[in-house]
C-alpha cells in the first residue's frame, strides 16, 4: 500500500481532555507515545489531521452544554489548543475544527479533497485520540458509513475514553461495524 494513501486522524488531543476542564489521566498517559506515533506516521508519508472540538461562549446555553455541564473547548482559550508536544512532533500535520463530536460528512469530504485527488485515492483512515466512546467513535463511523470500502482502523491503545467502561464498549461497537481494532504498539 502506498502510504501517501493513508490519513491519520488525531481526534481531539486538545488541553482541556488532556489536563484542562475534562482532564483525564488516561489522556494524559497517551501523550508520550502518540508523539512517536505521530512522527512515525508522517515519515511513512501519511496525511495527519488533528481535529479540534470547538465550542463558542455560551456553550452551556446549547444542547451539548446542558448535558455535559462543564464549559470545554471554547474556541482562542488555551484549553481549546491542541497539545503542543503532538503538535511538535508534526512536521506535516494540520488542524480543522469541529463544532460538536463528528465533522459532518460534508466537512470530511472537503477535508479529504484538500490532501487527496479524490477520496476514493484513499486507502486506509487510522483514527487515535479522545474520547473513545464520544468523538473518536463518532467519527469513525461517519468515516466508515461513507467510504465503505475503505479500511478504517482505530489504534485503541493510542484512544483514551471518558473511562474504561465506555472506552471498551466503544471498541466493541466500532468493532461490530467492521472498523479494525488494533494495538500499534504490541
Amino acid at each position: 500500500m502506498e502510504n501517501n494513501k493513508v490519513l491519520t486522524i488525531i481526534v481531539d488531543m486538545q488541553n482541556d481532555f488532556i489536563d484542562g476542564s475534562l482532564a483525564n489521566p488516561d489522556a494524559q498517559a497517551i501523550v508520550e507515545p502518540m508523539k512517536k506515533f505521530i512522527i512515525e506516521s508522517e515519515e511513512r508519508g501519511e496525511v495527519v489531521i488533528f481535529t479540534q472540538d470547538t465550542h463558542q461562549q455560551g456553550y452551556l446555553y446549547t444542547r451539548e452544554g446542558r448535558h455535559l455541564k462543564t464549559p470545554h473547548c471554547i474556541q482562542g482559550t488555551d484549553g481549546w489548543k491542541v497539545n503542543k508536544d503532538l503538535l511538535a512532533a508534526s512536521r506535516f500535520g494540520f488542524t480543522v475544527t469541529k463544532p460538536s463530536f463528528g465533522m459532518t460528512q460534508e466537512r470530511w469530504h472537503e477535508v479529504i479533497c484538500e490532501h487527496f485527488y479524490w477520496p476514493t485515492d484513499v486507502k486506509r483512515i487510522n483514527i487515535v485520540g479522545t474520547c473513545t466512546d464520544i468523538c473518536v467513535i463518532s467519527n469513525a463511523l461517519i468515516l466508515k458509513s461513507m467510504y465503505p470500502e475503505i479500511e478504517v482502523t482505530v489504534y485503541s491503545d493510542l484512544c483514551a475514553g471518558v473511562d474504561k467502561a465506555g472506552h471498551d464498549a466503544a471498541l466493541l461497537a466500532m468493532q461490530r461495524c467492521q472498523i479494525n481494532i488494533e494495538k500499534y504498539f504490541n
